[in-house]
């Protein structure tokens, strides 16, 4: 996969185990929300994740945990919504319940200097 099709501005929805590995392997910081449809506090952080997603560098991932329950358990998501930051394809960041696009933002900051 080429880089220009990592650049986007909305959030992607990753659909396999090998598809979350194929955009988290990639240079830069990657955001990935993992939510769930029944989850209220998963929705009212969507429109953040999105805000991130077309207004920074990073690339913004959605990891449906009912879906692919294996990334959860993987990345040790026992608690949503729950947003893990990668780095270089490396988990560096976690942050556990709905926060503030302030909280998100630098994170995506941190990690990008």
């Amino acid at each position: 996969m080429s880089e220009s099709e990592f650049v986007t501005d909305e959030p992607i929805h990753v659909e396999s185990v090998e598809h979350f590995q194929e955009l988290v392997d990639r240079d830069g910081v990657v955001l990935v929300d993992f939510y769930a449809d029944w989850c209220g506090p998963c929705k009212m952080l969507e429109p953040i994740v999105e805000n991130i997603a077309a207004d920074t560098d990073a690339v913004v991932l959605k990891v449906d945990t009912e879906e692919l329950g294996q990334l959860s358990a993987a990345y040790q998501v026992q608690s949503i919504p729950n947003v893990v930051f990668f780095a270089d394809g490396e988990p560096k960041k976690r942050v556990v319940g709905m926060r503030g696009e302030e909280v998100l933002r630098s994170v995506v900051e941190e990690l990008s200097s």
